[in-house]
């Protein structure tokens, strides 16, 4: 941690990049620790009922993962577009032209991500994977943290939007 960050408390006008936009915010919280935040939990102070491993049965006799249940809500609240929706948008150019990527012309990681969550969005509950959701965890906390940087002003052709919509996420849909 810099000097500068170690001086930093509650109140103190801060800004950031923030895909390629100067983001601006005010200190509401100092985290010296692992904590939980962004949707993210750490893992020792997790419940033994919601702790990696732990299964919920239904009177059906169909069983998931304690944690994927609550991960399947958040998923769900973080992510408000349909498949249609999300599928026409990866198909734009604005889509494929903002996020992070390993090199010049490849796939984003956001936009590889929505395609990822389209097919998530396609299957039953009970069919999700491990991987469907170690995913939607990553989707769950990348929409928090991003929604924590809204820049100031119209938002409506920003990059910052378009990249939480690649993530499934409109920030301009009620």
């Amino acid at each position: 941690m810099s000097s500068a960050e170690k001086s930093l408390k509650k109140g103190d006008k801060v800004t950031w990049k923030s895909h390629g936009e100067n983001v601006h915010g005010t200190v509401q919280q100092k985290i010296t620790k692992r904590t939980e935040a962004a949707g993210r939990t750490n893992p020792s102070t997790r419940s033994r009922a919601t702790r990696p491993g732990a299964r919920r049965c239904t009177r059906a006799g169909r069983c998931v993962m304690a944690e994927q249940t609550d991960t399947y809500a958040e998923f769900r609240d973080a992510v408000n577009m349909t498949p249609a929706e999300l599928r026409k948008w990866l198909g734009s150019d604005e889509s494929r032209d903002v996020g992070q990527k390993s090199s010049a012309g490849a796939e984003s990681v956001g936009h590889d991500s929505g395609r990822k969550i389209v097919q998530i969005l396609g299957k039953k509950k009970t069919e999700l994977t491990e991987a469907d959701e170690k995913h939607m965890r990553k989707v769950v906390g990348y929409v928090h943290r991003h929604m924590a940087q809204r820049p100031d002003g119209d938002v409506s052709e920003s990059r910052w939007r378009y990249s939480l919509m690649n993530w499934g996420h409109d920030p301009l849909k009620k």
